[in-house]
């Protein structure tokens, strides 16, 4: 009997010719909409309102202009104030949650809406939660030790005195050590309501633990918001905040409530107690913390760091049960969306991002651990396809200093970590009273129309939107996952110290996230609740870091995962452990399924037996980063050269496929790639995106520019639009080397005449050329010195781990060129080159190149700016960072400018 009836035979050839177009139009319209991608791909923007003071036909412009920009959406931010009130100007404070403040939140969502913008609000002022209706009860509390030395054969002692809001909660006596310590071996149980002791022969220590508060206020609080930030572990805090600040400002949404609420990153430092910590303690460990608390503080031994354990997991399951959870399920009783920054302080792990609707993260640091990665890592492994990241945080400062290709090179790094939502730190309101360049953050980079070089900003969006919408597509496919040592981090903890994601940044170190991304991997972390809870999904590999404690049941998931065919890998150290620090037979047996690495030298080696990398390259591996998409009929790959200069190399892809096509993400044009050995060129910063799929490609190969038909590069005609001055430039000159135009912020229009024997048959480019690699400093320090009670200072924010672009750039910031009267598009970052073969013909030809600086030329011109009036007023709430750093900088049309083939 033949395997296919001739009847059954049409059919499947039937089927086949109804699947094959579905498949090709599939890919043509992955293609088109990459190259004219959905609204709801656009970047946002946080949206700082000083003050309060706003006016809604402000807030009207500035919502058209985000419009106009391509922007998708705003996230609305009150902060600190930046003037007095001056009535004369039209510039009044509203006072937070004022009714003038609200009408102003209404308007805004209303006029936003109907411009099709996503609204999004911050669920209180400044930051973390908390203000004046948080009361010192409800505060952030914080375990404070009073040591007090009993001198031998005293029989009395004297408690320490409490401060307001402060109570007593436990008391030992303890063996005195030399050097002013105490042996927590010898601690005993000590009567808190009595002061006479049994004497003794040698000198001891009487332990007080007093439950306080951290003192810590909102920090960067607009005006009627200052106050204490909340206890993050206390659900009656949490909902007060939720009553006092969350109901009003919902409410101003009216019926159309705003896309998501906000909590940033938790940053409520040095948090680690609750009132009712002890009796949830004993409730869930099955045990007493209080007389193990001698243990808790002093630490170094491995019952101290069982202690310690159970504390940390406690104050993580407080967090994620009365903050995260009832934040979530508050903004969908109020038809919204929880977005969360779920890291820092207090003890948030992995899994508890899963609480929270949208998960956030930052950072530009991806061969380390990452807040970014971290968040994007939750979204791949819990099933949240789209994944937002506060983008151009400490971007390239002091303000107004960050450029197009700053943004560019961070973004970059943003996609290849897995973000594909970038919400723009941000965007100052800033009214036309205060003249120019405008209010801005203290720290932080200006995306308003402030900004000279703000006639690129659609075309920057429309890169940042492409990438955006295509990274959403499918599914995630890092192949690595990395187990995040949770447990070992609780047991890390310590009074002051209760941050999983601090204690990642030790055991996660560098070179092993180099390693693996050098190898041709990409990575999700991942932790042992998510294993326990949804597996490992699609990775191929999961990697171990040198690793004590692990959970059991998370044992028995890798076990069955591996006998399916996974593969593990241990580095250093395999887990040998349960959390509770004791020894079991499965967690033995675990070591006889992994492959056993000493150091990150022999790791490479290890990945590459495992499974075959998604990206081989020839050279440059540190500088290359890569993330791959998988579709049902297609790979899609984002590849991004980080560095600060040219490379050139040989790729192959780690795709099954056939045929491939490489796309263009400033324009959208493809060109032909075979699928192994691709020549890959990208200029410094530049990226590219592949796709590779069974469809033939009906594009070109694309091919190197090479001859010259004109050199442009002399004989320019200048006008400054701003003071309307016109020169004449022989040679192309750095507006800063003449002292009339040296603080001169703006545009200046380039133009000159050439002539073409015959219009150009053949791709024809603009070119310039030029720039060059600067040298990279050290990392600045991440935080600011502590204060003598070991939190940081609320006044000071030192520079963070920003990013920029380290490139001397031919165009100094953007450029936007016209040929005869259209406009052939914009240049912004390297190659600076521009496809201008439709707007060439035969004969004379005019050139018009629009040059756009930053506003920091202008900035350094004016006297520095008095805020003792203000801080006289309000306080000290924020101090304008690097204003030393603040000078012209080069300016102009820098390099050398052609026409080439």
């Amino acid at each position: 009997m033949p395997l296919f009836s001739a009847r059954s035979l049409f059919r499947l050839l039937t089927i086949g010719l109804l699947i094959s177009p579905i498949t090709l139009f599939s890919q043509a319209n992955l293609k088109q909409q990459f190259q004219n991608p959905p609204a709801e791909s656009r970047p946002m923007v946080r949206w700082w309102w000083f003050g309060i003071a706003v006016e809604k036909g402000e807030l009207l412009r500035e919502l058209q202009q985000m419009k106009a920009d391509g922007i998708g959406g705003a996230e609305l931010a009150f902060v600190y104030p930046q003037v007095l009130d001056d009535p004369a100007k039209g510039l009044r404070n509203y006072p937070f949650l004022s009714p003038e403040m609200l009408d102003c939140v209404h308007y805004a969502q209303q006029e936003g809406r109907k411009l099709g913008l996503r609204i999004d609000v911050t669920m209180g002022s400044g930051w973390p939660y908390g203000g004046p209706a948080t009361t010192l009860a409800e505060a952030a509390g914080r375990l404070r030790v009073a040591e007090v030395p009993i001198p031998a054969n005293s029989s009395t002692i004297t408690p320490p005195a409490l401060a307001e809001g402060e109570s007593l909660v436990s008391a030992s006596i303890a063996d005195a050590l030399p050097g002013s310590t105490w042996d927590a071996a010898s601690a005993q149980p000590l009567p808190i309501s009595s002061t006479a002791i049994a004497p003794a022969g040698t000198a001891r220590v009487a332990l007080f633990f007093i439950a306080g508060h951290t003192g810590q206020v909102v920090k960067r609080a607009a005006v009627g918001a200052e106050g204490w930030v909340l206890d993050p572990f206390s659900g009656q805090a949490v909902e007060n905040h939720l009553k006092s600040v969350g109901a009003p400002l919902v409410r101003a949404f009216g019926d159309t409530p705003p896309y998501a609420v906000f909590s940033d990153s938790l940053e409520a430092y040095g948090a680690d107690w609750t009132a009712n910590l002890p009796t949830e303690f004993k409730r869930r460990r099955g045990y007493d913390l209080l007389p193990h608390l001698p243990e808790l503080v002093a630490g170094g031994t491995p019952s101290a760091e069982t202690v310690r354990h159970d504390w940390g997991k406690t104050l993580t399951e407080l967090v994620d049960e009365n903050y995260l959870t009832q934040i979530n399920l508050w903004a969908a009783a109020h038809h919204s969306r929880f977005r969360s920054q779920t890291y820092g302080e207090p003890a948030v792990s992995f899994s508890s991002q899963r609480l929270a609707a949208l998960a956030e993260g930052e950072s530009s640091r991806w061969r380390q651990f990452s807040t970014l990665r971290w968040a994007t890592s939750a979204n791949h492994v819990f099933g949240n396809n789209v994944s937002s990241g506060e983008s151009f945080t400490w971007l390239h400062s002091p303000v107004f200093r960050a450029t197009p290709l700053d943004m560019k090179a961070e973004a970059d790094i943003d996609f290849i970590s897995g973000e594909n939502l970038l919400i723009f730190h941000g965007w100052p309101y800033s009214p036309p009273q205060v003249g120019e360049p405008g209010w801005s953050l203290y720290a932080s980079a200006v995306f308003n129309d402030h900004n000279p070089w703000h006639p690129v900003m659609p075309d920057v969006d429309r890169y940042i939107q492409r990438i955006g919408f295509l990274l959403r597509q499918g599914q995630p496919a890092n192949q690595v996952a990395l187990l995040l040592p949770t447990d070992d981090a609780w047991a890390s903890f310590s009074p002051g110290k209760v941050t999983v994601t601090g204690a990642m940044n030790s055991l996660i170190s560098p070179r092993l996230m180099s390693t693996i991304l050098s190898a041709g991997y990409n990575i999700d972390f991942i932790d042992a609740d998510a294993i326990n809870s949804v597996g490992l999904g699609s990775h191929s590999i999961l990697l171990l870091p040198p690793t004590d404690r692990i959970p059991v049941a998370t044992v028995s998931k890798i076990s069955a995962w591996v006998a399916a065919g996974g593969k593990v890998i241990s580095l250093g150290r395999a887990p040998s452990v349960d959390p509770e620090g004791k020894t079991n037979s499965q967690i033995t047996a675990l070591s006889r399924q992994l492959s056993f690495v000493a150091d990150e030298s022999g790791l490479t080696e290890a990945l590459h037996q495992a499974v075959t990398p998604d990206l081989q390259l020839t050279s440059d591996q540190t500088a290359i980063g890569f993330i791959r998409r998988k579709l049902p009929a297609a790979d899609v790959y984002f590849v991004a050269n980080t560095s600060n200069h040219t490379i050139q190399t040989k790729a192959s892809f780690g795709t099954g496929h056939k045929y491939g096509e490489q796309w263009d993400p400033d324009n959208g044009r493809s060109s032909a790639v075979p699928t192994r050995e691709v020549d890959l060129k990208l200029a410094a910063y530049e990226s590219r995106v592949f796709v590779f799929s069974n469809v033939p490609s009906h594009s070109v190969a694309d091919h190197e520019t090479g001859s010259q038909i004109a050199d442009l590069s002399a004989d320019w005609q200048l006008r400054f639009a701003g003071t309307n001055k016109t020169e004449s430039q022989a040679t192309l000159t750095d507006w800063i080397a003449d002292p009339e135009t040296r603080f001169y912020s703006g545009e200046v229009v380039y133009t000159r005449e050439f002539n073409l024997t015959n219009r150009p048959s053949a791709s024809t480019y603009l070119q310039v050329e030029g720039g060059a690699p600067l040298p990279m400093p050290m990392p600045a320090e991440d935080r600011p010195p502590l204060l003598p009670n070991g939190m940081p200072d609320p006044r000071v924010t030192l520079p963070g781990p920003g990013m920029q672009a380290y490139y001397d750039a031919p165009i100094r910031e953007a450029a936007v060129v016209f040929i005869n009267g259209k406009r052939a598009g914009s240049l912004w970052h390297p190659p600076y080159r521009l496809d201008v073969t439709s707007y060439l013909q035969s004969g004379r030809n005019r050139i018009e190149i629009h040059v756009y600086n930053t506003a920091i030329n202008a900035w350094a011109a004016q006297p520095p700016h008095d805020y003792k009036p203000l801080i006289a007023k309000y306080g000290d709430r924020f101090q304008m960072q690097d204003l030393d750093k603040v000078h012209p900088v080069p300016s102009g049309l820098l390099g050398t400018v052609h026409l080439v083939q």
